[in-house]
Parts: C-alpha cells; sequence; structure tokens
C-alpha cells in the first residue's frame, strides 16, 4: 500500500535531507514551504505558513506520517506545532515525528523551553507521536565562528563543550523513525565526540587558513551552568561523522 508523509519544514537543511530519504516511486513524499514549488521538483509540493495556517489543510489532507522538522525563532515554535496538530486531527490520525533538542528539560534557554513545549503539546494531541531529541549540528557550530569573521578575536563561552552530530545522520534517523509503528520518546541522538567549544573553533579556523586569537568569556547564569554542567549532552554516541571529517566533505563539495 502506498503511503503519504508530509515533511514540514522541507527546504531547511533538516527537512531537505529527510525529504531525500524518504523518495521512493512507491511513497508520496509532500514538501511543505512557504516557498514555491521549484523547478523539476520530485516532491508533491505544499505551499503554506504554520504561523498563519494558510495551505495547511491542503498539506496535511491524507497524509499517514507528519514528519515536523519546521522551526521558528522569537518562541513561536509552540503556536506553530499547536497550529500543525490542530489541522492534523481533523484529518485523521497521522503519526507525527518531531525532532528535538538533547538538554530542552534541562537547559533554561528560551528556546529550548519552547521546544519542550512544543514537544508538550505532541504528547498531548491525542495523535500517535515519535519525537527524537539530537544535539547540535555541525554546522550551527561553524556558523557560531564564522559570524565573528570580522572581530578582532574569537569570542567563546569559557566551560562549554559540545557533542556535534551530522546533519544528514539525524534526517537518516528521521526517516526511519517515519517508516516504522510509533516510538514516543526516541533515543537521544548525539556526535562521536565531545570536545571543548575552543578545540572545535581551532579545528574549523585551521580548515579555513585563519590564524585567530581565542578568548574565553564566563558567562553568568543559570542557561550557562547548564551548559557548563553537559545538560545538553548525551550518552549516546551513534552520529559516526567527525567535526574534522564534516569539514572535510563540505570542502570537497565546495
Amino acid at each position: 500500500m502506498s503511503e503519504t508523509i508530509l515533511v514540514a519544514g522541507g527546504t531547511g537543511v533538516l527537512g531537505r535531507a529527510v525529504a531525500r530519504r524518504l523518495l521512493e516511486p512507491e511513497r508520496e513524499v509532500r514538501v511543505l514551504s512557504r516557498r514555491p514549488a521549484p523547478d523539476g521538483t520530485a516532491y508533491a509540493w505544499r505551499t503554506g505558513d504554520l504561523r498563519t495556517r494558510q495551505g495547511i489543510d491542503a498539506a496535511v489532507a491524507d497524509a499517514d506520517v507528519i514528519v515536523h522538522c519546521a522551526t521558528t525563532l522569537g518562541g513561536k515554535d509552540v503556536a506553530t506545532t499547536r497550529s500543525l496538530l490542530d489541522i492534523a486531527r481533523r484529518h485523521g490520525e497521522p503519526h507525527v515525528v518531531y525532532i528535538s533538542i538533547v538538554g530542552v528539560d534541562r537547559v533554561p534557554l528560551p528556546y529550548y523551553r519552547a521546544k519542550l513545549a512544543a514537544e508538550e503539546a505532541v504528547v498531548a494531541s491525542g495523535l500517535p507521536w515519535t519525537i527524537l531529541r539530537a544535539t547540535q549540528f555541525h554546522d550551527l557550530l561553524c556558523r557560531v565562528v564564522e559570524v565573528q569573521r570580522h572581530l578582532p578575536a574569537v569570542l567563546y563561552p569559557a566551560g562549554f563543550r559540545f557533542q556535534p552530530v551530522d546533519a544528514g545522520e539525524v534526517a537518516a534517523r528521521l526517516a526511519d523513525l517515519a517508516l516504522h509503528d510509533p516510538a514516543g520518546r526516541a533515543p537521544d541522538m548525539g556526535g562521536r565526540e565531545v570536545r571543548d567549544f575552543a578545540d572545535l573553533a581551532r579545528s574549523y579556523l585551521r580548515h579555513r587558513g585563519r590564524r585567530r586569537v581565542l578568548v574565553p568569556v564566563p558567562l553568568p547564569g543559570a542557561t550557562a551552568r547548564a551548559y557548563r554542567a553537559g545538560h545538553h549532552l548525551t550518552p549516546d554516541t551513534s552520529g559516526r561523522t567527525t567535526f574534522e571529517e564534516f569539514l572535510a566533505a563540505q570542502a570537497a563539495i565546495a
């Protein structure tokens, strides 16, 4: 029997990779995006906006699975997730697969609190559900360094460690979860290495051929204490791609 899977946020880094892994001749893969469909797309494109709910009914109708990769800044993740869930309930009982972040229940960062509230909305929705929490993607840590390229030094939070994971590997896990029965809270997914941020920054700078001074910045407050305590890390090391392997792969693509 053919299956219809909707990937919300299917034009983002993670959503694109999830949709690509799900695409099969016997399966309809829909991509929900605020953008119009590009020429020659292989997907059943749906243009819609979770913030206004415009186009969401058509995107959700008859979907067997919804992989929710869409994310917004400014704390709107909860509202957009509830909108998607409300509309999904009107169209049956699709399996909702939601991507979240390791530590959302232990790090009091406002963005994490919003992700946790979105998780709670998924659980309370009455729909079958699966939630996967993952650690930070490699490219996010690269961006933190890159945005400081015009400063005389690279500032970094003193005492912070990270466990970067490859977005493509997380996408593969999400796609697999979408093709199986609802799993509830799936095991967390983390990268194979836990590294000091300074160590990751030096590696990125070497990759870019830059020499920069690294300046540790002690950060106060509960959020910083939670990061220093490693509440955003997981014992899981199933991600296989190291940070240096990710950088090498990006250089090969460029």
